[in-house]
């Protein structure tokens, strides 16, 4: 007998995902201009306000009003009916020094050394449900919200949309474990009060509401729905057939946004990874540099995950991996296939996954050092995380600007200053370029 299974996404205007955003962007404003800053913050986001709080170790100064108020400027939170917006809300900042504690376990006089800034365990998986290697159901999801904030940025059509939606995808998978068809589809957007009632009379207010309702519906089936599929290969396009569709269930959706719910830092952890699917340590990602290992380690174990399937070893796979704080080693590493491994021995027997585990060991190197290295994550390249997930993401270069010179750095003369650029990749941990090295050690 099939299944079902439902994922959901947040827009980059949800509340939560908004103090990402500043988490992220406050990171990478400390990272441009000193790659070994160690931070650790955290936003909270209500009508009127942010605060700012947590811990840094840097040798810079940031603008942490400027890089706050850009940041919700760049999400579309610029008018005042929406009661909070980058203009005139409130920023109290109380970040202060890193615990000199936790510093010491991080930083050595050997950087090859360096400790994991915190016990716990990460998850990376990875699926050929997807050309990404994604799961269907978040990958889904993550589209319909992002499609919706292109057309409310571009501004030509749903003129009403305001910064605040989600979305949510049921798809129901068949014996063999593929999806069969899609469900239900819900999708919850923010909107202007754009058809007003004639008088003040409950019947009146009724009738507005419902117009606005039906305008918004009609919307999402003949623009948003079309947008979407556009997006997608023809088998998945072809899942569409009969799916039910709920559009803002409650009836309407003007009050949102940090105004309707105060938001925070590191609440939708199951956006950013793999909706509900594979597994999740529980730590989140925002806000802290590469010396966490929640972030670094999570990054690593997607990409041990996405090789590992794209290599053929499984359709399906999870990695766990495992960390002691000040320890650089990991203290242990999991491998499950959900009984989808291609792998056999010399005798024509599977591997089994804890031999999996032992050959995968052999080929990565896990230490937070290396893990770092291989990624570029001391680069500024946080903030694109924050919104439509970690996982799944195309990797790409892009010259940014930053405040440091090493032998990294391009320096230009601009209006008769020097001005130090990187050409930075983002989305390192997505790329297959272990590849050809699994399928060595496996004889693929």
């Amino acid at each position: 007998m099939g299944y079902l299974f439902t994922s959901e996404s947040v827009s980059e205007g949800h509340p939560d995902k908004v103090c990402d955003q500043i988490s992220d962007a406050l990171l990478d404003e400390f990272l441009k201009h000193d790659p070994e800053s160690k931070v650790a913050c955290e936003t909270l986001a209500t009508t009127g306000l942010v605060v700012c709080a947590g811990e840094v170790k840097t040798s810079s100064y940031i603008n942490i009003e400027k890089t706050v108020r850009d940041t919700i400027k760049k999400i579309g939170y610029t008018k005042a009916e929406y009661r909070f917006d980058s203009n005139s809300c409130g920023i109290i900042s109380t970040i202060h020094e890193q615990s000199q504690d936790i510093n010491q376990g991080v930083v050595r006089d050997d950087p090859e050394n360096q400790g994991a800034g915190d016990q716990g365990m990460m998850f990376g998986y990875a699926t050929n449900e997807m050309s990404n290697l994604m799961p269907l159901p978040i990958e889904l999801a993550h589209i319909f919200v992002q499609e919706l904030a292109g057309i409310r940025k571009e501004g030509k059509e749903m003129q009403y949309l305001r910064p605040d939606s989600k979305s949510q995808v049921t798809i129901e998978y068949g014996d063999d474990n593929k999806p069969k068809k899609i469900i239900t589809v819900v999708i919850s957007t923010q909107h202007d009060e754009f058809i007003l009632p004639k008088n003040s009379s409950a019947e009146a207010i009724k009738e507005a509401d419902k117009a606005m309702h039906d305008k918004i519906t009609e919307d999402v089936k003949n623009i948003l729905i079309p947008r979407v599929k556009a997006t997608l290969p023809e088998y998945v396009q072809n899942l569409f057939n009969s799916c039910k569709l709920y559009v803002n269930p409650t009836g309407k959706f003007v009050i949102g946004g940090p105004y309707g719910d105060t938001g925070l830092t590191g609440r939708k952890i199951i956006v950013d990874t793999y909706g509900g699917r594979g597994a999740h340590g529980g730590g989140a990602f925002s806000g802290k540099d590469s010396s966490k290992v929640d972030r670094s380690g999570a990054y690593a174990a997607r990409h041990i995950a996405k090789n590992m399937v794209a290599a053929g070893v499984a359709d399906e796979v999870l990695v766990q991996i495992a960390y002691a704080i000040g320890v650089a080693e990991p203290v242990g590493i999991y491998i499950n296939t959900h009984n989808t491994s291609k792998i056999k021995d010399a005798n024509g027997k599977l591997l089994n996954d804890g031999e999996i585990a032992e050959k995968i060991k052999k080929i990565f190197d896990l230490r937070p050092y290396a893990i770092v290295k291989r990624f570029g994550l001391k680069n500024p390249i946080f903030e694109r995380t924050a919104s439509y997930g970690h996982f799944g993401r195309d990797h790409y270069f892009e010259e940014i600007e930053v405040f440091y010179k090493d032998e990294n750095t391009i320096t230009r003369i601009i209006d008769g200053k020097e001005r130090y650029f990187k050409n930075v990749e983002f989305f390192t941990w997505e790329k297959l370029d272990y590849v050809d090295i699994i399928k060595k050690e496996f004889n693929l």
